[in-house]
């Protein structure tokens, strides 16, 4: 059956009466279906009162009743490997508490564009009511995956986990110029550190030649900073605290390197080692967000040896240390204690007071959440301490700072009008702080988010919080600091 042909499963707050038992939790008042409690009350087949049933919990129901689950018999609709697991689905109790929470459901007000109503729609389809058909990509497309749902949620629903494999489901079926532009983007040049480095260096020429919103959103890479590698190890500052070693990235290292180098010299001026392991591959975030989980464990497992042994990850893009911390969903046991040796740049440096002088290159600056940072990682505290260390500097909060800018990997080049009215929000935000500077620890937020200001005229920098550190520090030292970009 056609997503959307039954009632309550397009739209499950809108479900006839007459829906027959067990179908999608539709609303607020049907999470006691959704968790598989048995109907109470008269005529509901359950023991007389004060009495207790004989058998197994639903002895005695009338006929034709049952429990939450599939009909007897049924088989899951799911065309491809890799589907949502039952388990993940079921953990929904459909209470409605990630509503507000969600961007999506924000600007539409459509029960089909919550994680509520996207978990209904993976439930109809693993129960054979439904099949991964124009609606249902519809539905898993719109959502951006920032799984600020996973951060209210009282039940732990792996959110960002479901829209991966139920997108597993979604691509083989897209028409052949979408998954051939999507396979040489995701899976042949981000898998291939020279061909990303080609496409950064034909960015200039063709810039006039892309599509305006592409345009604006490129940054402007300055070719000697590509032509100068990055060291392979550069030596702590005073006392030794360890070796870490460096994700340089893809995206990252080709279109924002002054942000690894800017990286590399604050870790070294607060004690540590810093290598960064050749033979490191796109981590495959990309791939994963995007339903080509084959090829995201292909570059996880690409991944293991470079960053073999015992010494912490430093990661400095919120989207890249997200998903290395969640290696283990991809490789299992294979992935070993990597994704628990992998750390968000603020969060190593939180361990400690920073060292040496800084003084504040700006008056005061605004501290953006990237979803993947907040949201997936539960880190907010770390990045406002570490910055708050430095002398004179304010630190600003943006209003509505846990709600997605648009960017959410290729969102905002597939979703443009979704992405664009959410760009408009958050730049419109930033402005209202009134900081000069705004720190953003994530290369597809940098670029969201600097167009968005850019569309509305406002002077505000967008800088990496390392940049902003690694200023602090020469500006202490009484060197002459401008925009790093």
């Amino acid at each position: 059956m056609p997503l959307g042909a039954e009632e309550g499963t397009a739209r499950p707050r809108k479900a006839p009466a007459d829906r027959p038992a067990g179908g999608p939790a539709s609303g607020p008042g049907e999470a006691g279906a959704a968790t598989g409690h048995a109907a109470s009350g008269p005529g509901a087949g359950g023991p007389a009162p004060g009495g207790v049933a004989d058998g197994p919990l639903g002895v005695g129901l009338p006929e034709g009743v049952r429990f939450i689950g599939p009909e007897p018999g049924a088989v899951a609709a799911w065309p491809f490997p890799d589907p949502p697991d039952p388990a993940d689905i079921a953990s929904c109790v459909a209470c409605g508490l990630c509503l507000p929470h969600c961007p999506t459901y924000r600007l539409t007000g459509e029960e089909s564009a919550s994680p509520r109503g996207r978990i209904a729609a993976m439930r109809a389809v693993a129960e054979g009511r439904a099949e991964v058909d124009a609606t249902f990509t519809r539905y898993m497309d719109l959502c951006l995956s920032c799984r600020a749902c996973e951060h209210v949620c009282p039940g732990h629903v792996p959110f960002g986990r479901l829209m991966e494999h139920a997108r597993a489901q979604v691509e083989p079926l897209r028409p052949p110029a979408q998954r051939l532009a999507r396979w040489l983007g995701i899976e042949v040049v981000l898998a291939r550190g020279w061909l990303v480095t080609l496409a950064t260096v034909l960015l200039g020429p063709v810039r006039p030649l892309l599509p305006r919103r592409l345009r604006a959103m490129a940054p402007r890479v300055r070719l000697r900073d590509l032509a100068r590698r990055l060291p392979r190890v550069t030596e702590p500052d005073g006392p030794a605290r360890g070796t870490v070693l460096l994700l340089a990235g893809c995206v990252q290292d080709r279109w924002y390197r002054p942000v690894n180098r800017a990286t590399i010299a604050v870790l070294a001026r607060n004690g540590w080692r810093v290598v960064v392991p050749p033979g490191q591959q796109c981590c495959g975030a990309l791939a994963a967000h995007h339903g080509r989980l084959d090829a995201a464990r292909r570059l996880a497992r690409r991944n293991l040896a470079p960053f073999a042994g015992d010494h912490p990850i430093a990661v400095n893009a919120a989207g890249c240390g997200a998903h290395m911390k969640e290696y283990g969903q991809l490789l299992g046991d294979e992935a070993g204690d990597l994704p628990a040796r992998v750390h968000d740049l603020m969060e190593l440096l939180d361990r400690h007071d920073l060292q040496g002088r800084t003084a504040a290159p700006f008056a005061s600056v605004a501290v953006h959440d990237p979803c993947h940072l907040l949201h997936a990682q539960g880190i907010a505290a770390a990045p406002r301490r570490v910055l708050g260390q430095v002398p004179g500097l304010e630190l600003v909060e943006v209003a509505d700072g846990d709600r997605c800018c648009g960017a959410a990997g290729l969102y905002g080049v597939l979703e443009p009008e979704t992405a664009g009215e959410l760009q408009a929000q958050k730049a419109a935000a930033i402005t209202a702080s009134g900081a000069p500077a705004v720190a953003v620890a994530n290369p597809g937020c940098a670029m969201q988010i600097a167009a968005g200001l850019a569309e509305r005229g406002a002077d505000v920098e967008v800088l990496h919080p390392a940049e902003l550190l690694d200023r602090a520090y020469r500006r202490a030292a009484g060197q002459v600091v401008g925009k790093v970009r």
